[in-house]
This record gives structure tokens, C-alpha cells and sequence, in this order.
């Protein structure tokens, strides 16, 4: 045979790709067509730690790129340091060999024949290709000095693959930087806790408890009073404040997708995953991961959570690794998660996992001191957001306006209503006069907060409120159920699907409601 063709033909394969798995698969084609090989593998060798890391393997149908580490015994470790000196070792049978045994059995292969060329570039050691052959069939010296011959390109293209993989893995880091560092400057432009000394100051009594801490802290409270405010505020006042602070909407990821996002995927999981990608919670190793809407995680999804958060261990989609996080959980929901236990719809143990250090915070119509405040800090924010020359002063009149006004949307709601009042301002006072605080009571409240102070003091449930409605509709049709007249008429409902709800509910119908 023509050993330079033979040395182009299988350089030009393995140098063909940097998706070392692509190359590999290529260049075991051709040479099976010299000696008989049936499997080829990559590996690299942590000399302190003494594993065999598989980076890559090729059959001739298949190829796959991986991160199987396999511990070495004593005697492998040995044997490895004692064989430096020879490039080239063949074995019989692969689980004979202290080095090669553990590998090829996590590899499937251990009765084959082995042929492992140890890879070295400008004098450094790179690490190891072995080629694999069947059971019965051994390599000859014919054979080895063939694979010998592309030391070089062997080393050339494994050592550009961990170049590869390590630029990727430098690029992850830097988007969880990038958008570490967007928080930072959110932060310096006024993402502050308003109110910190006044309405809040009970709950950030309670953030500098827990923030120096590495508990799971639980954010309750309606939508938009700032729950994510708080938890990065949390972190800013802890040790990870150097760290990642990486947010999950639990409500805004699509139930296929979740695994993928939470805990990453490695190349060919599934249909599209063209590269291995870390998850949100690898991303947050060394901060804290804010899970907001914990609420809405499917029951698998909390099965997983629970264990990253007893465990402290995540597995990528596709992945037979097990990759250890350092990681602080924050989660948050408006939520009554107590009602969804009693529902089945939340597991116990995770809700008590997350409930270690739970903190309550207050709706904006129960801390109207913060008002004032809050208005002038987002008439600034967004004033210069909308790069106005000139902050618009309130009218008189706006603040008592704001005042008695309920906010069910809280300080979201108000900061909407300052960039609104902005735009259609031009540049005029403030007046607000798309507020309308509505009827007031007796105690000078308005109807909808009485409403809101009623329902805070003491919930209804839907059960209860339910059970009102339909007691109500059934006075106003003296008791009648079916026909043009009935409740069930009025209702939009079966009669017969009507008459199991107040069954249920414990609301008499028919002869029971006769009954004196």
C-alpha cells in the first residue's frame, strides 16, 4: 500500500471538523479499510484526580461526543504513570488491561481487541485515541505502525476539539456575565427597594435576616408588588453577590421545553439540539436562581426541583452525567399555595422545602405611605428612559387622586400609570386624571380597596363564593332549578350538572330545601 496516500487520505478526515465525533466517524471509514476496526474513541486523562475522560466515540454507523469519566484504580493509575514512555500499546482483550478495562466496559467493549496510541503534540502529552476491533479479531504489528503514523493529526484534531469545547463553554460564561452585569447596571439606574424604610421596612427586616444565609427563601404577595425586586435585593445583600442572578418565569416556558431550559440538554437529546446547551440552573452555579410563578411548574417539574434543591444535582436532557450546582433558591408566587396542596396540585414535601424562610409582602393599598415616593422614583426612571429634557412637575390635586386610589395591579400598575401620564402630558403637569378612585365609603376608603381590605382580612374561597352566587340566583327564582325561570337557565349550566355543585356544596334543592 501507498503509506503517504494512506497518511493524506486519513488526515484530511480527522482534521475535517471541529465536531471531533463528525471527524472521527470519517476517518474510522477509512481505515476500516486497512485494518479491521470497528469502534475508535478519544479520551483525555486528569492526572490529579486519576479518571479517563471519554470526550468521543465513532462506530462506523454512528458517532456521539460525551463527557464519561471513569475513576481508575490504583493499580491503573500505576500503570498509566509507568507506561509514559511507550506511544503505542496493544491488548488482547480490553477488560484484561488495568487502564483499558474500565472504560471499555462503560463503553460496551470490554472482550474486544484494543490497539491505544497515547497522543503527544510539541512534546506535551494530549491525550489518547484507542480503535477497537471485534472479539476474535487482533490487531498485528502491520497495524500498529499504521496507526502510529497519525499521531500527529490525532493529536492535532483532539487538541483543537478541547480548544472548541472550551471557547464554547467560555462563551456561556460570558452571556451569564453579560447579563449579570445588565443587572448591575438595572440596579445602579434605580431598580432600588422604594419604600424600604417606610411600608416595607418590616419585610426588608426579614431580607437582611436571610440574605447572608444560603436558605430557599419564598416571596408572597399579589402580582406586581415587586417580588423580584426583593429577591435581588436578597442577593445583592449575600455572599453571591459576585455571582450570577439568573430569573425563570416557571408561567412563561412551554411544558415541552422546561428540561431543556431548567437543566440544559446535551447535543442529539432531541430533534434540534444541533449543540450541547447549559441549563438555567447550571447558569446560576455560584448565585441564585429566582424562580417566579413557582405555582405553575407541572407535577414532573417539581419532582426534579426537589431534587436539585436536596441534592444540589442536576442531569442534562440526554445526558448520563451528573453535574453538582452551588446554588441559592429564591421562588415566588401570588399564589395560595396551601390551597393548591389541599388541591393535590402542589407537592407537600417541595412546598416545605421551599417554605423555609417564607416573606409576605404587603400590597401597595396597605403601605400608602410608599406612595409618594414610588411616584417620584418611577416619573424620574421613566423620564429618563423617555429622555425628557425636563421632569413634568405633579399637579395639584394628583397625589390625593393616587392616593385614594386601590392599585390592584400594585406598583406595576403605578409605574404604567406614570409612563402613560408622561406621554400624554407633553411635557404639562401631572394631573392623572384617567384615575378615578371611585365611590368612596362611609370611612372615606374607597368601594373597590373596602372590597380588597374585606377580602384580605379574611379570603374566600372559590368553593365559598360559588356557593353565594348560586344561593343568590336561587332566591331570585324562589328555589326553581330547571326550566326558562330556573337557576340553571340563568347560570349558562345543565340543570343536572347544577344540581351536583350544590350537592356538593351542601345547598338544598328540591325536597331537602322544603324540608323545614
Amino acid at each position: 500500500m501507498d503509506e503517504s496516500h494512506f497518511f493524506r487520505e486519513a488526515t484530511l478526515r480527522i482534521c475535517g471538523s471541529l465536531e471531533i465525533e463528525k471527524a472521527m466517524q470519517q476517518c474510522l471509514r477509512f481505515l476500516a479499510r486497512y485494518l479491521p476496526a470497528t469502534h475508535m474513541a478519544f479520551h483525555i486523562y486528569d492526572r490529579e484526580l486519576g479518571i479517563v475522560e471519554t470526550v468521543a466515540m465513532a462506530t462506523i454507523d454512528n458517532a456521539r461526543s460525551m463527557a464519561l469519566r471513569t475513576p481508575l484504580s490504583s493499580q491503573g493509575m500505576q500503570q498509566v504513570e509507568a507506561q509514559r514512555a511507550m506511544r503505542t500499546k496493544l491488548v488482547a482483550r480490553a477488560r484484561d488491561d488495568a487502564v483499558a478495562g474500565p472504560v471499555a466496559r462503560q463503553l460496551g467493549v470490554e472482550n474486544f481487541s484494543v490497539l491505544i496510541l497515547d497522543l503527544a503534540l510539541e512534546g506535551s502529552f494530549v491525550g489518547t485515541v484507542s480503535v477497537f476491533s471485534e472479539a476474535e479479531i487482533h490487531f498485528n504489528p502491520h497495524h500498529v505502525k499504521l496507526i502510529s503514523m497519525l499521531n500527529e493529526p490525532f493529536a492535532i484534531a483532539l487538541a483543537n476539539s478541547l480548544r472548541y469545547r472550551e471557547l464554547q463553554a467560555l462563551q456561556d460564561m460570558l452571556a451569564d456575565d453579560n447579563r449579570y452585569l445588565q443587572d448591575e447596571l438595572r440596579s445602579m439606574t434605580g431598580e432600588a427597594v422604594i419604600g424600604a424604610e417606610f411600608g416595607l421596612r418590616p419585610v426588608m427586616e426579614l431580607v437582611r435576616q436571610v440574605a447572608p444565609l444560603a436558605s430557599p427563601v419564598l416571596l408572597l404577595g399579589e402580582t406586581g408588588v415587586g417580588k423580584e425586586v426583593l429577591a435581588n435585593a436578597i442577593h445583592n445583600l449575600s455572599p453571591r453577590a459576585d455571582g450570577p442572578f439568573i430569573r425563570v418565569n416557571c408561567g412563561a416556558i412551554a411544558e415541552s421545553l422546561m428540561d431543556s431550559e431548567l437543566f440544559g440538554h446535551e447535543k442529539g437529546a432531541f430533534t434540534g439540539a444541533v449543540s450541547q446547551k447549559r441549563g438555567r440552573f447550571e447558569r446560576a452555579n455560584g448565585g441564585t436562581i429566582f424562580l417566579d410563578e413557582i405555582g405553575e411548574l407541572p407535577p414532573e417539574m417539581q419532582v426534579r426541583l426537589l431534587r436539585v434543591l436536596q441534592e444540589k444535582e442536576i442531569e442534562r436532557v440526554g445526558g448520563v452525567e451528573t453535574i453538582r450546582v452551588d446554588i441559592r433558591v429564591i421562588a415566588a408566587t401570588h399564589r395560595d399555595l396551601e390551597q393548591m396542596l389541599a388541591a393535590g396540585s402542589f407537592r407537600e414535601d417541595l412546598y416545605f422545602r421551599l417554605r423555609v424562610f417564607p416573606i409576605a409582602i404587603p400590597p401597595l393599598r396597605h403601605r400608602r405611605e410608599d406612595l409618594p415616593v414610588l411616584v417620584q422614583h418611577f416619573i424620574q426612571k421613566k423620564g429618563m428612559e423617555m429622555k425628557l429634557g425636563v421632569i413634568p412637575p405633579l399637579a395639584p390635586g394628583a397625589m390625593d387622586r393616587l392616593m385614594q386610589y386601590a392599585w390592584p395591579g400594585n406598583a406595576r400598575e403605578l409605574e404604567n400609570a406614570v409612563e402613560r401620564e408622561l406621554i400624554v402630558s407633553r411635557g404639562g403637569p401631572l394631573t392623572f386624571r384617567d384615575i378615578h378612585p371611585g365611590p368612596t365609603n362611609g370611612n372615606g376608603t374607597t368601594a373597590v380597596a373596602g372590597v380588597r381590605e374585606a377580602y384580605d382580612n379574611g379570603p374566600l374561597q372559590l368553593d365559598h363564593v360559588m356557593a353565594r352566587h348560586i344561593q343568590k340566583v336561587l332566591r331570585m327564582c324562589n328555589g326553581q332549578v330547571e326550566g326558562e325561570k330556573g337557576a340553571a337557565k340563568i347560570l349558562a349550566i345543565h340543570p343536572s350538572t347544577l344540581r351536583k355543585r350544590m350537592k356538593k356544596m351542601g345547598i338544598a334543592f328540591g325536597r331537602e330545601r322544603r324540608k323545614p
